[in-house]
């Protein structure tokens, strides 16, 4: 028999998220291209579900493929209860309440903060869209958020960051139920990597902190413009003129972090750059952003992002 999946629409779905179980494990067949799940998506009733693009989807199944399903995926949604209360509809209450001991849950994106109302997460390390982590961690405390990384997989229950870490996460259950084959040829019929390097940090923006007049930030423009050379602590703090005492303090207080991070963030910032957009080598791009040779470059972009310099490229460096 088929591996029966249920797709569960919660009111205010995000439609993109809805959409990729259905499309990728659709797209996982056998040697003679025979289907290996059996993907049903449902509402908590029977009511077109609205999505959060301005459209209604009229659904094929109501709950009941809950209680049928092997496996039970709750994609994005802006459900009031779940995103802003902690707490699920008497609705979704009575949907969850259907699904069989031992069936294996999963989430993607905003679909975590319904598995956290559910109580599914409690002690349990997970993750969601990035945007929404500082809001995921005060509603459900119990939970062990990692908002760095694609997808989090503990067994039973998985949970993927913002939309395409959806097809990620996906293609991850894929290749752990039928093998890497089977993931690889529904990967190429959807036009997609069948693995991708890193975590969502790498698409994280993170401006420079602005200071006052009388605070540091002359002195991280200085910086910033001088990263290819041996900078330090100390001679940060003698170009602002204050003590390594003073400098430190006043630096944690207008950025958050210390100097010696903000300087290496800042590294890996320009590394980040010149990668993208020149075709110098590695170990010059290493140079011109400080951090010496290009193990230090591979150890920091790991460090911050999870990927190596030469994966980084071949991700942003557009093709000639």
């Amino acid at each position: 028999m088929a591996h029966r999946v249920a797709v569960l629409a919660v009111d205010e779905a995000v439609g993109f998220d809805l959409c990729i179980p259905s499309l990728v494990m659709a797209a996982a067949v056998d040697a003679d291209l025979r289907p290996l799940y059996e993907v049903a998506v449902c509402g908590v009733d029977s009511k077109p579900v609205r999505m959060t693009t301005g459209f209604s989807a009229v659904l094929d199944h109501g709950p009941e493929a809950l209680a049928e399903a092997d496996t039970v995926i709750v994609p994005g949604t802006r459900a009031v209860g779940p995103r802003r209360e902690g707490v699920l509809s008497p609705e979704l209450a009575a949907a969850l309440a259907l699904v069989r001991p031992g069936t294996r849950m999963i989430s993607i994106c905003t679909g975590a903060f319904v598995l956290g109302a559910a109580g599914v997460l409690d002690g349990r390390r997970a993750t969601t869209h990035w945007r929404f982590a500082p809001a995921f961690r005060e509603l459900y405390p119990r939970v062990d958020l990692d908002p760095d990384v694609l997808f989090v997989d503990e067994g039973d229950v998985l949970t993927s960051a913002g939309l395409a870490a959806g097809l990620d996460l996906c293609l991850h259950v894929v290749r752990s139920d039928f093998g890497t084959e089977v993931a690889n040829r529904a990967a190429r019929y959807c036009v997609v990597p069948p693995w991708r390097e890193g975590g969502q940090s790498q698409f994280i923006e993170q401006p420079l902190p602005t200071g006052g007049g009388n605070g540091v930030s002359a002195t991280r423009a200085w910086a910033l413009d001088r990263l290819a050379e041996p900078l330090d602590l100390a001679s940060m703090a003698q170009h602002a003129r204050m003590s390594v005492r003073t400098f430190s303090r006043r630096f944690r207080a207008e950025t958050g972090v210390s100097a010696g991070t903000w300087l290496i963030r800042q590294r890996v910032q320009r590394a980040r750059h010149l990668l993208e957009s020149t075709d110098l080598p590695v170990d010059e791009v290493a140079r011109r952003c400080g951090l010496g040779t290009a193990a230090s470059l591979r150890q920091h972009l790991r460090t911050a992002i999870g990927v190596s310099p030469l994966a980084y490229r071949r991700t942003f460096r557009p093709a000639r």
